[in-house]
């Protein structure tokens, strides 16, 4: 299973984005075997921390996860013979949650909002009890982890750099840790100058310094500002709501076929709005993060999305 992350594809969204002179590429990490390019980051994190004598070869890890974070490590963790306890909240999707305990993690569930109007902070709180009663535990932390971003600049990253012969001038990715998007961010800009930096964040998201408020789509912004935030490595944010999110990956679905999760919509949708502004000649990589399987009861389900229009409309 291991051996399967990584070497996603990189394809041409031709139908969606047709404007000459334009190119927009999709990288698939969506493909990835546990479904998101979180496995990128669970992976390299779980193996350099076995190496290096971080994590202990009898280690209980424990994490704060929106799901496919949760995914990804319990499947390292099974992998390895480590224990793992993955703490999400309410909007976890039931599939990942179903998936983490098919693999041996234990899952808990809290559901006190934190102040910020997400659950992060109610998360952390329970990770720091179970770091305080459970013995040999390790926390992942992926929002201060190096490996994070380090897992991309390896991965993600390296592989655009080879496969790219004409260099990118866009990069846009979705942002919750910003391990992702600097990694690979981090990667091109060796290769590749200019490039503008786009991070397509939830409305409702803090990392920006913007106002915290109701998301329902996992995986996409926080209520906290994560340590590996570097600002001044992005040049543009753009903030997507649950809806224009979902009606995204409808589209997307549509016109190329692409079965994709909430975070890549909020990606399909921040790369709208570059290509409205952008001076032909361009070329945008987009990372597509996540699959739609795990979405079916939001972005999929039509009565969710008619809610989450209302939200839109009254704000």
């Amino acid at each position: 299973m291991q051996g399967a992350v990584g070497a996603t594809p990189l394809v041409e969204l031709g139908r969606m984005f047709p404007r000459p002179g334009v190119q927009v590429l999709a990288k698939l990490e969506l493909m990835n075997p546990g479904g998101s390019m979180k496995d990128r980051s669970a992976r390299f994190i779980v193996d350099r921390g076995l190496a290096d004598g971080s994590i202990p070869p009898s280690s209980h890890l424990v994490e704060s996860s929106s799901g496919n974070f949760g995914v990804a490590v319990a499947t390292a963790a099974r992998l390895h013979g480590l224990g793992f306890t993955c703490v999400v909240d309410p909007h976890a999707s039931p599939a990942n949650v179903a998936i983490m305990r098919g693999l041996g993690a234990q899952v808990e569930i809290v559901d006190e909002p934190d102040l910020a109007g997400g659950y992060l902070h109610t998360r952390l709180a329970r990770v720091h009890e179970v770091l305080a009663t459970t013995p040999d535990t390790v926390w992942i932390n992926q929002y201060a982890n190096d490996g994070n971003w380090l897992a991309h600049y390896h991965g993600t990253g390296a592989e655009l750099a080879d496969a790219l012969t004409v260099p990118p001038t866009h990069l846009v990715g979705a942002v919750s840790t910003c391990g992702s998007l600097l990694g690979c961010a981090r990667r091109l800009r060796e290769v590749c100058d200019p490039l503008e930096v786009v991070a397509a964040d939830a409305v409702g998201s803090v990392i920006f310094g913007g106002p915290g408020g109701r998301r329902e789509l996992p995986g996409l912004g926080s209520s906290r500002v994560p340590e590996l935030h570097s600002p001044a490595e992005i040049d543009r944010v753009v903030a997507v709501d649950d809806a224009t999110a979902a009606e995204a990956c409808r589209e997307l679905l549509a016109t190329e076929a692409i079965f994709a999760g909430g975070s890549t919509g909020a990606v399909v949708a921040a790369v709208r709005r570059v290509v409205a502004d952008i001076t032909p000649p361009a070329r945008v990589v987009a990372i597509f993060p996540d699959r739609g399987d795990r979405y079916l009861d939001r972005v999929w389900d039509d009565a969710w999305l008619d809610r989450a229009r209302a939200r839109r409309g009254s704000s």
